[in-house]
């Protein structure tokens, strides 16, 4: 345990304001201390500026020098809003705002509007896309899918950095935007979806922020009434603030200076969307008198994970890296951060979700491990190679926890039994004393059971969502005996309101930007090649630069265990053309892959590979389509082993006897059906209809142990027949 992580889930509220200090170290102790004037905390990776600025709130609310009600914590996601709320709460500091910038802004605008405008708001148009296709179109231009995404990041930027449409195409320019389109094209697009919103009477996010400026600007006495209503402000990762939402931090100050930020400008990972760090470093100019703050006790990670972020920023330019911190693990040593090289994508996916398998059976949970990649584009080949290993993942992104049909029905279900129990009517609590006994018989009717389901697919995740509710309710249990089923219904609505999810068991699927602000014990880092990271597009030296920063946020996501890997070529048999990540040159240690005409052998690799072993994997051909001849580069296509124009063959009733086959294997296995063989895969063998094991297994996707498993079963379908059914089987 540390003084920054692995708190208790739901700790006992500190008796005095003294207790609130208790466990903080100096500088966060200092931290929360500090409650008057300007105050700048520069705080790392892992060194718990979270908990500095939640018990500097508390120890505020307690001692009386804030009131809860005068304080507007603010911060860039609703999870994290949602963690300070819960943390606030446990601390016995209830009462206190805490809102991401635009949450703050909505509800300023939605209270204010009928006075400051009349009438009611407008309505809040949730997607853009649509009406940003409907201006292109009026423009007589054609967006693909991805251009339609880039313009509509790029008028999102404009909005941000208040920049309107005529001006767009000289700060394009003058930030040096890679513009999917003709600045001019995308100027022209950005007028046309503004005035269409104007027609229909529809705003965006952005005018959320736009016209809450604007309320407070031309309304002196709207902006007194904010301004006496909140006395306070604490700003978290105010690394990531745009010019439009300090705008709006500034009018709500107005004079005054009883403002906190947080940040570090190591972790600017967001300029895309017009956020800047110089709002953090220009600080002590615009606040001479400032108090600031450096943590740089790193609670997270171990040293030998703390000393690759150090080396990777120590290699860093410009004007953030001169103002980086050296952070200084307070963990015991552990295993040296791991390097991996492999020959395709595939075989790196492959490689990973092997590992993954071993983690696992070596006894570390799945909700402690991630594979963070680039783009998210690139999961897809994640996801198929664990779904293939049997290990359950999640794609951090999906449907949030307390909004999934189960979970709302599991919180209804709940707060049932939670009445029927104060009148002793409900049957399934019957011998069921105590709150986990009670939470797991009234889930079980719904699906939950003491052991999970085989494989993955959606009855995994539905067991997966409710094994979470009954391990919040062991964790509750303990925290508070004697609690009942009215109580942890009341804790479940809360932590609703507040979006504070509980663990979710599977292996997290995620992008580098995602992943900012989580960590987890296991952590895999992959796809770091040239052109993927730094991407492509980077050509600046600043951009350059972020990309650095992103990579050192993934580094820093790791508690204990760290691999980055990548592969030399994107598809079997392609050419190995690829290079390692230049960011990882002075970092990497060991020998260099030695190649051979027939296979490549990956020597040790002193501190950094799977140690005592050398790998060696066979160098596949290039995979060519069965028709026409062509090198094949797509993942469907080489499943094929053919164009997918080219004309071919198929055994329509193989196909159907291979579905429904799959299908049975499926619900014998409890899994879905893409666990068992993929669509394409059946394709290819209804295509080729092999005869032999030799032709089976030279069909891309059937792997070793697949043709081990199912082999007979499927070269008996395809001479005709029925597969052995055994008791083996």
């Amino acid at each position: 345990m540390t003084a920054a992580t692995h708190s208790t889930l739901f700790p006992a509220v500190p008796e005095t304001p003294d207790a609130v200090l208790d466990g903080l170290d100096p500088e966060q102790r200092e931290v929360a201390t500090s409650l008057d004037g300007p105050v700048c905390v520069l705080a790392g990776a892992g060194t718990g500026k979270t908990r500095a600025i939640t018990h500097r709130i508390a120890y505020g609310v307690r001692c009386g020098v804030l009131q809860p009600a005068s304080v507007l914590a603010v911060t860039f996601t609703n999870r994290a809003a949602g963690e300070m709320r819960g943390r606030l709460r446990q601390l016995g500091a209830t009462g206190v705002q805490a809102r991401t910038f635009h949450s703050a802004a909505l509800r300023q605008l939605q209270y204010f509007w009928p006075k400051a405008v009349g009438g009611e708001l407008p309505r809040l148009l949730e997607r853009k896309a649509q009406l940003v296709t409907e201006a292109a179109a009026r423009c007589r231009l054609r967006l693909d899918r991805t251009e339609l995404r880039d313009v509509t990041g790029e008028i999102e930027w404009a909005k941000v950095t208040q920049t309107v449409p005529e001006d767009y195409p000289a700060a394009a320019a003058k930030h040096g935007r890679q513009a999917p389109r003709d600045p001019a094209e995308i100027a022209r697009i950005y007028g046309t979806y503004e005035q269409l919103k104007r027609d229909r009477g529809v705003i965006d996010f952005e005018d959320v922020l736009l016209l809450t400026v604007a309320v407070l600007q031309d309304r002196h006495d709207i902006a007194e009434t904010v301004r006496r209503q909140y006395q306070h402000f604490v700003v978290d990762e105010y690394q990531d603030v745009s010019p439009l939402q300090q705008r709006l931090l500034d009018l709500w100050l107005g004079d005054r200076d009883n403002l906190c930020v947080v940040g570090d400008a190591s972790q600017t990972i967001y300029s895309f969307t017009g956020a800047t760090p110089d709002h953090l470093l220009n600080f002590r100019v615009r606040h001479p008198g400032a108090t600031v703050v450096k943590l740089i006790r790193d609670y997270r990670s171990t040293p030998q994970v703390v000393r690759l972020a150090n080396g990777l920023l120590s290699q860093a330019r410009g004007r953030a890296a001169e103002h980086r911190l050296e952070l200084v693990s307070q963990r015991e040593s552990g295993p040296e951060p791991e390097y991996a090289e492999f020959a395709d994508e595939p075989a790196e996916a492959e490689g990973i979700a092997r590992r993954i398998r071993r983690l696992l059976d070596s006894g570390t949970p799945a909700s402690e491990i991630a594979v963070l990649y680039r783009i998210n584009a690139q999961s897809e080949v994640y996801e198929q190679a664990l779904a293939d290993a049997g290990v359950p993942y999640q794609l951090r992104g999906a449907e949030r926890f307390f909004e999934r049909p189960e979970v709302r029905e599991a919180q209804l279900l709940l707060r049932g039994a939670a009445h029927a129990a104060a009148g002793a009517l409900d049957p399934r609590l019957d011998g069921a004393e105590e709150l986990t006994a009670q939470v797991s018989a009234v889930l079980s009717s719904r699906g939950w059971t003491p052991e999970p389901p085989a494989g993955s697919g959606a009855v995994r995740d539905r067991w997966e969502s409710l094994a979470a509710l009954v391990r919040l309710a062991e964790d509750f249990g303990r925290a508070r005996p004697g609690a009942t089923l009215a109580d942890f219904s009341a804790e479940l609505a809360e932590r609703a309101a507040a979006q504070h999810a509980p663990t979710v068991e599977g292996v997290t699927l995620a992008s580098l930007h995602a992943a900012k602000g989580l960590e987890w014990d296991a952590v895999f880092l992959a796809g770091l090649t040239e052109g993927m990271l730094p991407i492509t597009y980077a050509k600046t030296d600043e951009q350059i630069e972020e990309e650095r920063r992103l990579l050192y946020v993934g580094v820093t996501r790791a508690r204990h265990r760290l691999t980055l890997s990548w592969a030399l070529s994107r598809a079997p048999g392609g050419r190995p053309s690829r290079r390692p990540s230049h960011f990882l040159n002075g970092l990497r240690p060991g020998s260099k892959a030695v190649r051979t005409g027939t296979a490549d052998i990956w020597e040790p690799m002193a501190a950094g590979t799977e140690r005592g072993r050398t790998r060696t994997r066979v160098q596949r051909a290039p995979a060519r389509c069965r028709v026409c001849g062509r090198t094949l580069t797509e993942a469907g296509e080489i499943k094929l082993l053919r164009c997918e124009g080219c004309p071919f063959e198929l055994d329509e009733g193989l196909y159907e006897r291979l579905l429904e086959w799959r299908g049975e294997q499926a619900r014998r296995l409890g899994q879905p059906d893409f666990c068992v063989f993929t669509d394409k895969t059946l394709l290819a063998i209804a295509e080729a209809v092999p005869g032999t094991e030799t032709e089976l297994a030279s069909i891309p996707g059937m792997r070793r142990r697949k043709l081990a498993q199912f082999g007979d079963d499927l070269l008996a379908l395809c001479a005709g027949g029925e597969p052995e059914k055994s008791p083996e089987k």
